[in-house]
This record gives C-alpha cells, sequence and structure tokens, in this order.
C-alpha cells in the first residue's frame, strides 16, 4: 500500500470516527495533544487500524510514539 494512501485512510478515520479537526492533522503534530485521545480512545485506534488495514497493534507499538508522523511510520512497517 502507497504511503499516501496509509496517510489518508488515517487522517479519514481520525476525523470520522475520533472526531478530530482536520486542522489538527499534521505530520509534526503531538499525536496526544493534537488527538486528544484518553486510554479508551487508544483501544478503538487499535480497532480502527485493525479494521482499515488488517494488522493488530500493541501497546509495545506507541511506545516512543510521539508525533502522527512515527504512526503514519508504524502502520507503514507492520503493512511490509
Amino acid at each position: 500500500m502507497d504511503k499516501d494512501v496509509i496517510v489518508e485512510k488515517i487522517n479519514d478515520f481520525l476525523i470520522d470516527e475520533f472526531e478530530v479537526d482536520e486542522d489538527d492533522i499534521a505530520p509534526d503534530a503531538n499525536l496526544k495533544d493534537a488527538l486528544d485521545l484518553d486510554s479508551l480512545d487508544f483501544v478503538d485506534l487499535v480497532v480502527a487500524v485493525e479494521s482499515n488495514f488488517g494488522v493488530k497493534l500493541v501497546g509495545e507499538d506507541f511506545v516512543g510514539m510521539v508525533v502522527l508522523q512515527d504512526f503514519y511510520d508504524l502502520i507503514e512497517t507492520k503493512l511490509s
């Protein structure tokens, strides 16, 4: 899957399912601050990734993840 498609799909479900303001979505945006996700939202995020990309995420995948680009890169890595 092309990197641009991955980014577009992620942004789409962040906007649609998590009600993230499109203006807050940028590769260098702080993941927790920009998305304003609580711990339950992270569970929903894992489910959304699995349903959209067919990959499973675990808690360790989020260690060291700071900006949205880290999240994009994680999904791209999981898909390769």
